[in-house]
């Protein structure tokens, strides 16, 4: 696909979803979704990237507002109203993502006498911490492209609010995890459990944040106010067991890797261990993924949104092994992680085969690609032009492949 062909399909891709979900032309009730407007901010910063169509540079500051206005306060179905923070309106405007953000299901949020129902707590809403992290990263992202010093401030702010409310703590005060999922107003647990991977999102997002919050405030990271939730974070992380089957989570792996090895301060030996157990991780499960066969199944029995995150992390792999060519960086301490990268490298043509095979879905499609139609195009525009998605600086200009 040549980049003439990635833009016009990314452009045509977003346009669709920003018509379905009443991005533009604005609509009364607009159907936001934290996950999927994540991607979609990127997906705009990247079209801005390549055209300079100032459309695409509104579009992305549009989605945000529209955000923050929608899944920043109480649902409309219910009695409680206004900031899920408590702000009054101005001071909520000012700071939007100070009681975090809602993840948009299409259900109200399990009751706290209600008995949890595993199949419906998929479609209730709340909190979910993997979601909050995908938007600080569209935060950090805007912030850096656009000189944001806004949206600086609100994934600084967005960071603080989720550690504080997802930690999980024994009496003594040490954290012994993240919750998964936790009520719109951050009160109690729906599900307690920790995800695989919640805590090295956590960590290198949070790192992100206070990367950008140097760049872009002119603020010490060490006076940001993430210091100790990164360490602890951090903590979590050492001694993890990455490894996964399923493709969304290889891809966010890989996705992981990529953002961890461009950020600064590589000499920290404990990262560069953890940088190296991520990638090992990733490659595991890749392997694993393979030989099951997952990508041969018939097509009612496959996600095209997790196919697609899969492909966006092989994207990324590139990216990885220039970093590690990077003698600035300590990478060379690490010759061992330079292997696993050469041994990952030739998989990343699967993202082109994947690519292919979803996008006469995107263009003609049947009643499974419409049951998940938003977040299958926005991933699939991802997938197609990824440089502002897997960037932590400067974009990063992906070769065609």
């Amino acid at each position: 696909m040549t980049s003439e062909h990635e833009t016009a399909t990314t452009a045509r891709l977003m346009a669709a979803f920003a018509r379905r979900t009443g991005l533009s032309p604005a609509a009364d009730n607009p159907q936001r979704y934290l996950w999927t407007d994540a991607f979609a901010v990127c997906n705009f910063l990247e079209l801005f990237e390549r055209t300079g169509d100032q459309e695409y540079r509104r579009a992305a500051t549009a989605l945000i507002e529209q955000v923050h206005r929608v899944l920043g306060r109480f649902r409309r179905d219910e009695d409680r109203k206004g900031w899920i923070s408590g702000l009054d309106e101005e001071a909520g405007r000012r700071h939007p993502t100070l009681g975090g953000l809602r993840i948009g299901k299409p259900l109200k949020e399990r009751g706290a006498d209600e008995i949890i129902d595993e199949r419906l707590e998929w479609d209730r809403d709340g909190q979910y911490f993997h979601y909050l992290t995908k938007w600080m990263h569209a935060l950090c992202r805007t912030a850096f492209l656009l000189r944001s010093q806004e949206c600086a401030q609100w994934a600084g702010e967005l960071a603080q609010t989720a550690f504080k409310a997802f930690a999980r703590r024994l009496g003594s005060g040490k954290l012994v995890g993240v919750c998964w999922k936790m009520s719109t107003d951050l009160s109690r647990p729906l599900v307690p459990a920790m995800g695989l991977h919640d805590a090295l999102d956590g960590f290198i997002t949070f790192r992100e944040v206070q990367h950008v919050i140097v760049k872009i405030l002119g603020v010490d990271a060490a006076v940001s106010g993430l210091s100790q939730a990164t360490e602890a974070l951090f903590a979590l992380c050492e001694h993890g067991q990455w490894a996964t089957d399923d493709p969304l989570g290889v891809g966010g792996l890989l996705f992981d890797a990529c953002r961890l090895c461009q950020l600064p301060s590589q000499e920290n030996r404990g990262e560069l261990r953890l940088l190296e157990d991520v990638i090992q991780g990733s490659g595991e499960g890749l392997m694993i993924m393979l030989k099951t066969g997952y990508l041969k199944r018939p097509v009612q029995h496959r996600l095209a949104f997790r196919e697609l995150g899969l492909a966006i992390g092989l994207r990324a792999v590139p990216i990885i092994a220039n970093e590690f060519q990077n003698e600035r960086k300590a990478f060379g301490s690490r010759p061992s992680a330079r292997r696993l990268i050469d041994l990952l490298l030739p998989y990343e043509r699967l993202s082109d085969e994947i690519i292919d095979f979803w996008l006469p879905y995107a263009e003609n499609p049947d009643e499974s690609w419409k049951a998940h139609q938003d977040i299958n195009e926005v991933m699939l525009a991802t997938a197609i032009a990824p440089s502002t998605f897997l960037s932590v600086g400067e974009r990063i200009p992906m070769q065609v492949s």
